[in-house]
């Protein structure tokens, strides 16, 4: 699964309707340009392919003030609400020890209700549970991963992943059992996205605001 799409998706979503300078804006404000593979070329090729894919709908509007071609704005569409929807309910609960994807799902975390999130959340800590039982079982024997060689270093690195992982998920199950945060249908969300013209200050590199593919 690409993180990409989900984050394509995600903040035309939030905005309404935007054009690629705004969506790479975004995923940069997020930090997005650090820990997954968010990175410009990637983002205009997302925004296009999805619009073929009828997931995006495509809007030629003036041009930018910097001159140059008709800018193209985006806004998802039903068929793109519904994948949005189950990349993030998938990617919540997907143990594929891809950091991306699930930091691109607890990005969107709140779009969900509370109820729904918290339920995606545990049985992620299920399938971690059942992921460490299977291969404690089958590679960590009980010598140890020494029993394997410096090969056994390779399994013991997935289950402290995997602990670390479910402890993380399980104290974010508390802070939202305790209130944390706002989710849909409980009021005023978050505002996570850069208004039209608001200085991006984790811009990377020099940038043009004609760059409006």
């Amino acid at each position: 699964m690409s993180a990409i799409r989900l984050l394509v998706l995600g903040a035309v979503r939030q905005h309404g309707r935007a054009h690629g300078y705004q969506v790479r804006g975004d995923l940069e404000y997020w930090g997005a340009h650090e820990w997954s593979n968010a990175k410009p070329g990637s983002i205009y090729h997302a925004l296009k392919q999805m619009a073929k894919q009828g997931l995006l709908r495509a809007h030629e509007v003036a041009p930018s003030t910097a001159g140059g071609p008709p800018r193209t704005e985006y806004e998802i569409t039903g068929q793109g609400e519904a994948e949005f929807f189950r990349l993030l309910r998938d990617s919540l609960v997907s143990y594929d020890q891809k950091m991306d994807v699930q930091s691109a799902a607890i990005g969107f975390l709140v779009e969900l209700e509370r109820a729904e999130a918290l339920d995606l959340l545990r049985e992620r800590i299920r399938r971690i549970g059942r992921w460490r039982s299977a291969v404690t079982g089958n590679y960590l024997p009980e010598g140890g991963p020494g029993q394997l060689g410096h090969i056994g270093e390779i399994m013991n690195l997935w289950v402290h992943t995997a602990d670390s992982d479910a402890a993380w998920t399980q104290g974010l199950i508390g802070r939202l059992e305790a209130g944390a945060y706002t989710f849909a249908g409980e009021g005023e969300p978050f505002v996570g996205v850069l208004a039209e013209g608001q200085d991006n200050p984790y811009a990377t590199g020099e940038r043009h605001r004609g760059d409006d593919r």
